[in-house]
Order: structure tokens, then C-alpha cells, then sequence
């Protein structure tokens, strides 16, 4: 039947005119914007997740920059750590050397004695980074606390996010803690017994010049072979080095630690940046879209536009043709 009022030839020309210049907007969207999920209407479940692990990237970013400044406060301890060792190696030395000598000699090694002490000092308060110190410390009372440094940013099967931390024990690697009331003073501080260089917590100050007591306490940073017009003995001498020594292999220890965390820093600082390459080859795979796909796909839906085009001009022009009927 040849209608003027309806044309189902045009109509059906049309929805499928339109049909693929919806799908050509989707393939010149997909185009320019590089993704084939780029909001939530396209595929809420993919768009959801990308959103999510993209947030967690961001938050694996801010990780990596705490694992770089962490690695930083640690080398710092570190560098403070291994010259304070060398100096205390000194120490050693001069005390070894003064052994059997005069009083004289005794006074004169004890003002070197004194300037490395200073020295050790000056390497613990100068052990600072972005304002942590973990060689020379004040604690009011207690223990000194930990220095935790963001390591991973973590999110369960529920979705509940957590932290995780590598945590540097300072109250085991301190020189120095000029607090009121800590539980223990630091490795060069604190008091040792002369016979076996055991830390103690009561201090027992010997008689320079006397023979060594078995209760006579030493630290490292107090101790003097010469003081007024006394020179120690030899035997508070050698008392003397069963502290150094002690402390030395404390400081060793120290040094072992943040070694140690310093590889634990680097190594996760590591994993962090591969996580965050992997995560981001995850939601390509989900929310980019294939460009050569999507540049084969738009050739066709052009071609098929043209045709669309064609057929309803032809549709159209069917009409046209009733008029004949009407001719004389």
C-alpha cells in the first residue's frame, strides 16, 4: 500500500540512521578520550573498580613518598651511627695508650679523651632528619618511642583499609637520652660496670687513682683518666675498657638495626613501585580501549552512516513517486 501519511520505509531508514550515530559517538568518544569505560554508564562494575584502584594508587604514591623519607631518617641514624663507632674506636685507642703511662701523660690524653667524647656528641645531636633524631633523645619517663615509617597502604577483601608500618626500636639503638626519667639512659650515657661493662641503673663513681672496685661505674660519656691533680690507675683504666668495649658492640648491634631496616625500606620502596605498575596494567585492561579496534570500528560506522544517509534520502524520495499517479 503507497501512503503519503506514513512512509515505514523512512522510518526504518531513520532508526537505523540513528542507531549507528549512537554507536559513532560511542566509538568517538572511546577514541578521544583513550578509554573504553570512562564513566559509570558505560559499565558500572568496571568503572567502580578502576575508580577504587586508582585511589589506591594515589595512596601508594604518598606511601612511596614516605618509604623515601623514611630511608632518609634512617641513613641519617646510620651516618651518626657508623662515625660515632669510629671515634669510640678512638677512644679506645687512647685509653689502650695511656695504660702504664705517667700522670703527666695521663692529663694530656685525658684532654683528647675529652674531645672525642664531644665529638660523639656532636655526631648524636647532629643525627637529625625532618626533625627526627634517634641518637640523642629526651624521654620524660618510660621508653623512647618508636619511629614508624609508612611501608604499604593495604585494603582487605571487605574493603577496610589499613596501614602498615616498618617500625625503628630507638630505645634500643640511642646514644644519648637527656630525659628527666627514662626507663634506660642510652648506649654512651648510660652507666656500666667496670668489670663487665653490663649496663646498670645505680651509679657508683669510683675514687680515681684507687684500685678498681667491682661496683665502680663507668659511662662513656663521663669517663676521665685524669680529673684535677688525680690520674686513674691502671686497673680503673682497664675497667674503663671493659665499658668502651661494651658499648662498642652495642653500637655495633645499633648499627646492625638500621642496616637492616634501611634494606627492609629499599626492598619495600621496590615492591611499592612494581604494586603500583601492576595495578595500573589492571585497569588498563578493564577501562582503556583498544585504538585499533576502536579505528577499524569507526571506518565502518562511517561507511555505514553514508549508507544510512543514502537509504533515507531513497525512502523519502518514494513519496514522490504517488504524484504520478495523479498526472493527466
Amino acid at each position: 500500500m503507497a501512503s503519503i501519511m506514513t512512509n515505514a520505509s523512512a522510518l526504518t531508514a531513520l532508526q537505523s540512521l540513528n542507531a549507528t550515530q549512537k554507536n559513532l559517538d560511542t566509538t568517538q568518544a572511546r577514541i578521544s578520550t583513550g578509554y573504553r569505560v570512562s564513566q559509570a554508564s558505560d559499565n558500572a562494575a568496571y568503572w567502580s573498580i578502576a575508580t577504587t584502584m586508582r585511589s589506591d594508587n594515589q595512596a601508594m604514591s604518598t606511601v612511596s613518598d614516605a618509604l623515601g623519607l623514611g630511608a632518609s631518617k634512617v641513613d641519617t641514624a646510620y651516618t651518626g651511627m657508623d662515625s660515632a663507632i669510629s671515634t669510640i674506636n678512638q677512644i679506645q685507642q687512647k685509653l689502650t695508650a695511656s695504660y702504664g703511662q705517667t700522670d703527666a701523660s695521663k692529663e694530656k690524653t685525658q684532654v683528647e679523651i675529652a674531645a672525642l667524647q664531644n665529638q660523639l656528641k656532636a655526631y648524636a645531636d647532629g643525627a637529625t632528619f625532618s626533625g627526627t633524631n634517634m641518637l640523642s633523645v629526651s624521654t620524660a619517663s618510660g621508653t623512647a618511642a618508636d619511629v614508624k615509617i609508612v611501608s604499604a597502604f593495604n585494603r582487605g577483601a571487605t574493603g577496610a583499609v589499613s596501614i602498615s608500618t616498618i617500625d625503628v626500636n630507638v630505645e634500643s639503638i640511642k646514644l644519648y637520652d637527656s630525659g628527666a626519667a627514662p626507663t634506660a639512659k642510652g648506649i654512651l650515657d648510660t652507666e656500666r660496670l667496670g668489670t663487665t661493662g653490663a649496663a646498670v641503673t645505680t651509679a657508683s663513681a669510683p675514687t680515681l687513682g684507687a684500685a678498681a672496685a667491682a661496683t665502680d661505674t663507668y659511662s662513656v660519656a663521663g669517663l676521665k683518666i685524669f680529673s684535677g691533680t688525680t690520674a686513674a690507675s691502671d686497673t680503673q683504666i682497664q675497667a674503663m675498657m671493659n665499658v668502651v668495649d661494651a658499648a662498642l658492640k652495642d653500637m655495633t648491634n645499633a648499627a646492625t638495626k638500621l642496616g637492616a631496616a634501611k634494606s627492609s625500606i629499599n626492598l619495600q620502596k621496590t615492591f611499592t613501585s612494581s604494586l603500583m605498575d601492576s595495578i595500573d596494567r589492571g585497569v588498563g585492561q578493564l577501562v582503556d580501549a583498544d585504538m585499533n579496534k576502536e579505528s577499524t570500528r569507526l571506518q565502518a560506522l562511517q561507511v555505514q552512516q553514508q549508507l544510512g544517509v543514502q537509504a533515507l534520502s531513497i525512502a523519502n524520495g518514494s513519496s514522490q513517486s504517488i504524484l504520478s499517479l495523479f498526472r493527466g
